[in-house]
Formats: structure tokens, C-alpha cells, sequence
């Protein structure tokens, strides 16, 4: 099958190395099957904090680090190169705080002028299986409108707020996506969106013209991985249906056909340690997200470290599991509603 993921942040990566062992080729210790022929990454470009940030108001580049966590996290061997790419200085002016992998990418930039041929040949550098596209080309930057009808500019300022945002756009808003994406959408067998940030890494994507209608038209299975927790300053209090709603709202149609949602519980220690920045287990009411004509399926994909995240293996067994249930009209064990939603 082929795969596009849509997304950025840590939750992309997240789901990449959870599909990656399903490519052909890959060393595999477990002996997975392959089941990927293609393998599509297509990542935001609006960082603007931290090490991408200070590159791309001082350098003029697109942000690199969604793309480099991306290439690593897609790179066959995971050892010394990869450890390089996201080795971070910890001194040194001007280099304390940039991750290597960011300084080559942007010198590959500016050597060959071209910020998608210098994201392909890193990606060769690392080994990396599948492909990474920036969602577009532009500069862009996000404007996001609030409840009390102010305007605020920039990804920081957005994940920060505490006013419930209505409407985000991105400057400029005739951006247009990259001809291999849209052709990958078009090919595509399952198309996935999330997890990751709601208005910082998942809904930009939305805004570059051309995307939203291709992943529309595309004949492929098309899935909302929503997350696990809710974000201040982005989805404080959000419910599963409401990340979907502003998903379609934005995208200015319904995208998707089912939504994986979390049924495990969040620990109680974890739960405090997320309440105490106004954070909270997403809640999942089934017959709003019903009502939006998305199947939800349940599962337990729940990994809790320091933080809660997305079981990257069991995510991507589900979702390939869910592929072949729609081809082959066999509906997953736990998920049986979703056969008649698919066919």
C-alpha cells in the first residue's frame, strides 16, 4: 500500500517509526511483513520557536526541525548519524541551543538553493526510507483569530494564549503545496492526519491551497489519529469531535473517515502532572464525533514515559490493520461498525 502522514511536531515522527519497519528492505528483528510500498511524509513549516526559529529569521530558511525529526525518524539505522543529526550544542556562541541536523539542512539549503532538494539529499545521507516533503515552499507564518476578536501572529504566541482561537490563517494565504504531495495523496491507500498540535502542526497543513481538496478526492482510506491529551493555549477543554470540527471547518470540507481515539486511561500521577498546566485526557463522546459521519475506532495505543504518547507500534498495526479490513470488506475485531461506514 502507499502511505501519505500528515502532520509535524513529535507526533508525526511518532507515527513514522512506528511504520517504518512495514517498508521493503528494512532489517527488521521481529520479521514484520512488508506491507508499505510508499511512505510519504508532508510536514508543517511554521515552527518559529527554538533552534528553527533563530535559523529561519537569521538564515532566511523554512524551519528544518519537523523535517529533521522526520529524516531520523525514518532512517533505517537509528545509530551514530542519527545521534549526529540531533546532536545539540549545549555551548558556544551563537551555536548553543541549534541541533546539527538543522545547520545541515540549511547549508544544504543555500548550496543548492532549494530547500526540498537539500530535505531529499539529507534524507539520503541518513539512510532514510520514505519520502519528506515540507507541506509548501512559501515563508509562511500563521494568524489566528481569537474569542474576543483580537489577532495574534505566530506559532509561539498561539500555543501560549489562553483565549480560545476561532479561526487560524496562514500569511501568505495562496501557498501552494509541492507537485510530488499532491500526486502522493492522490495515489495514496491511507492518508493519516495527527497526532501533534491542533492549530500549530496539524491545521496549517489544511491551509495550503490544493491539499485539502486532494486528500478529499483521494480514494484512500483517510484517518484522524487524535491525541491524547488536550494543549493549553490550543484545545484547552477540546473534546474528540471538537478536534474534528475544527479539522473540517478549516480544511472547508469533511475529511475524514474514522478517527483512532485512546481508550486507555491516563495514570493518576501523569493526569496531576498535566492538570497543573491545564491539560486533560481528551475526552471521547462517540455520538458527536457519529454526528460528524467519522467512525470512531478504539483502541489502546496509550504509551506513558514522562509524558503520555502515542504507542508508536501498536498505532501502526491498527492502521494498516484498518486498511486491510477495508480492502478485503473483513471487519477488525473491536472496530466491526466501521466495515458498512467503509464500504
Amino acid at each position: 500500500m502507499q502511505v501519505v502522514a500528515i502532520g509535524g511536531g513529535t507526533g508525526l515522527s511518532t507515527l513514522l517509526r512506528g511504520l517504518k519497519p512495514y517498508l521493503p528492505g528494512i532489517t527488521n528483528p521481529i520479521g514484520r511483513q512488508a506491507k508499505i510500498f510508499r511512505l510519504t511524509a508532508v510536514v508543517t513549516v511554521t515552527d518559529e520557536g527554538g533552534s528553527s526559529g533563530r535559523l529561519r529569521r537569521e538564515m532566511g530558511v523554512l524551519p528544518p526541525g519537523d523535517i529533521r525529526n522526520c529524516m531520523v525518524a525514518l532512517a533505517e539505522d537509528e545509530k551514530l548519524l542519527t545521534k549526529l543529526f540531533n546532536y545539540r550544542f549545549s555551548t558556544g556562541h551563537g551555536l548553543r541551543g541549534h541541533s546539527f541536523g538543522n545547520l545541515f539542512l540549511v547549508a544544504l539549503t543555500h548550496l543548492t538553493r532549494d530547500f526540498a532538494k537539500a530535505v531529499r539529499v539529507s534524507s539520503e545521507v541518513l539512510a532514510a526510507r520514505g519520502e519528506i516533503f515540507p507541506s509548501t515552499l512559501s515563508d509562511v507564518r500563521l494568524k489566528a483569530e481569537q474569542a474576543n476578536g483580537n489577532i495574534i501572529y505566530g506559532e509561539s504566541r498561539i500555543t501560549k494564549t489562553a483565549i480560545p482561537i476561532t479561526r487560524l490563517h496562514i500569511v501568505p494565504s495562496r501557498c501552494r503545496p509541492l507537485r510530488e504531495t499532491l500526486t502522493a495523496l492522490e495515489n495514496a491507500d491511507l492518508i493519516t492526519v495527527g497526532p501533534g498540535s491542533l492549530y500549530t502542526s496539524l491545521i496549517p497543513n489544511l491551509l495550503v491551497h490544493g491539499i485539502p481538496e486532494q486528500v478529499a478526492r483521494a480514494k484512500a482510506l483517510k484517518v484522524y489519529i487524535c491525541n491524547l491529551m488536550t494543549q493549553p493555549g490550543e484545545s484547552r477543554g477540546y473534546s474528540a469531535a471538537e478536534h474534528l470540527r475544527a479539522l473540517h471547518e478549516h480544511a472547508g470540507r469533511r475529511l475524514f473517515d474514522a478517527v483512532i481515539l485512546n481508550t486507555r486511561k491516563v495514570s493518576a500521577s501523569l493526569r496531576r502532572r498535566y492538570a497543573a498546566d491545564g491539560a486533560a485526557p481528551v475526552v471521547n463522546d462517540l455520538a458527536e464525533v457519529r454526528a460528524l459521519g467519522v467512525v470512531p475506532v478504539l483502541a489502546d495505543v496509550l504509551l506513558e514515559d514522562r509524558v503520555a504518547r502515542h504507542d508508536s507500534d501498536q498505532l501502526a498495526k491498527l492502521l494498516l490493520r484498518l486498511v486491510e479490513s477495508r480492502e478485503s470488506k473483513v471487519p477488525v475485531p473491536g472496530v466491526k461498525k466501521q466495515r458498512t461506514q467503509y464500504s
